[in-house]
């Protein structure tokens, strides 16, 4: 994805959000540092100007140094039409000093969705009014941006696809058929604009035992990273939808994220899809993606030959995954070391009931991951051992009956379970009284 260098900076801080209560968020008070202000203590100051200025700065550009949003409108040079990054400043209510300033995303029917900061109280992505645009603004100066800021995720996430690949191989199940670090003989191929025939079959398995780490880094890059949309997405995310994209293909990927996102799947990662992810928390997120992934790969026929190195990879993928949210959170200074996600809360946060939501208190009817577990073993061990005793059952015909059970059982779970919280809370509401002895 073609993107300015601000919106890159402006993506890195995607879900960032006030802390409820007397706390400020960290990242949201350095805004105003960065943006020019040295003088706000709180969030509780408007902090989208704040917010657009940081981006900008970070980027290598120079923003007005005001914390007005319509500061903006004799900032830079004048927009006529609507352009993917631009600075959009719109008004606020009936007041003519008020305002509101983001980066524009997209202008579609009549709605203007920008990503920036104090939207909902987090950095995230929202939908207005065009009614609202009071202007359009492109900085002056061509600044170039010191590096891609995605270049460190992509290199760790390129460094686990491959040490998820591993070298050359030729499995005749395998219908990628020969491939190395993970690039099949017709991706190598077609990098190379070339077609594989009689004639160049060999020649091109032999340049690809061979591949430079240069080719591999282009491929990657240009036929997974960049068109999976994972520049516009936090390190833990992008490198779980990396893993995907390469094993799973670039559309599938994309396709499965919208379903965890819970969007509409039309394959294209657009602002609905990215406003989705950054309303749910990112340990839900992660974990849920990785589920799908492993019941996509329990549908496959060649499960029960590639099966268990298949789910391998997603546990490891997810392992990395969160080991990545953990070490940037603590390292941007967060005030909960294990939060995994830029403005989410950690992992088995109480809810309001006072009962954690984390998988601690998960019973095993209404585990995915149980259930997953004892469907795989099934599917893997039946159709091999099977046969010896009379037993004749395709691997996707256990797993599509498995995943039937597995669903009827988490509703009995689910009911149960809701049967237990009506009662236990009718008997906390019942006045406490001595018992008579």
């Amino acid at each position: 994805m073609d993107q300015p260098p601000w919106l890159q900076a402006a993506w890195a801080e995607f879900g960032v959000r006030e802390i409820p209560g007397k706390e400020d968020a960290p990242e949201i008070l350095r805004y105003f540092r960065d943006a020019g202000d040295t003088n706000v203590e709180t969030e509780a100051t408007p902090w989208c100007a704040a917010f657009l200025g940081a981006m900008l700065k970070r980027a290598g550009y120079a923003g007005t140094g005001s914390l007005l949003a319509r500061s903006y409108l004799d900032w830079g040079d004048r927009l006529d039409d609507a352009r993917f990054g631009a600075v959009a400043v719109l008004s606020r209510g009936d007041d003519p000093n008020a305002g509101h300033v983001g980066f524009l995303l997209s202008d579609t029917n009549g709605k203007l969705y920008l990503l920036g900061g104090n939207q909902g109280d987090a950095v995230t992505v929202a939908s207005f009014d065009k009614a609202r645009l009071l202007g359009l603004r492109w900085p002056k100066e061509n600044v170039e941006s010191a590096s891609k800021g995605d270049d460190a995720i992509f290199s760790r996430a390129l460094a686990h696809v491959i040490e998820m690949e591993g070298g050359f191989s030729n499995d005749p199940y395998d219908p990628g058929g020969p491939t190395n670090r993970g690039i099949t003989l017709e991706v190598y191929a077609k990098f190379r604009k070339e077609t594989v025939d009689d004639g160049t079959r060999a020649r091109l398995i032999a340049e690809l035992k061979r591949i430079p780490d240069a080719t591999v880094t282009a491929i990657y890059r240009q036929r997974y990273f960049d068109p999976a949309s994972c520049p516009v997405f936090t390190a833990p995310l992008a490198l779980m939808h990396f893993d995907a994209a390469v094993n799973h293909g670039v559309g599938a990927a994309i396709r499965m994220l919208q379903g965890v996102a819970g969007v509409t799947v039309d394959g294209e990662i657009g602002p609905e899809t990215l406003a989705a992810i950054g309303a749910k928390s990112l340990a839900d997120l992660l974990d849920d993606y990785a589920e799908t992934r492993r019941t996509r790969y329990r549908a496959l026929p060649h499960f029960w030959r590639f099966g268990r190195g298949w789910l391998k990879r997603v546990d490891a993928t997810l392992a990395l995954a969160r080991t990545c949210a953990a070490a940037d959170a603590t390292n941007r200074g967060l005030l909960e070391p294990h939060q995994i996600g830029k403005g989410e809360s950690k992992m088995g946060e109480k809810s309001k009931t006072g009962i954690s939501s984390g998988d601690d208190s998960k019973w095993w009817l209404s585990s995915k991951t149980m259930w997953g577990t004892l469907i795989t073993a099934a599917a893997t061990v039946i159709p091999v051992l099977g046969p010896a005793v009379g037993i004749v059952l395709p691997a996707d015909l256990i797993t599509s009956f498995g995943d039937q059970v597995m669903t009827a059982a988490q509703a009995l779970a689910g009911l149960f379970g809701t049967a237990l919280a009506i009662y236990g809370r009718l008997k906390a509401d019942t006045p406490l009284a001595l018992r008579k002895n």
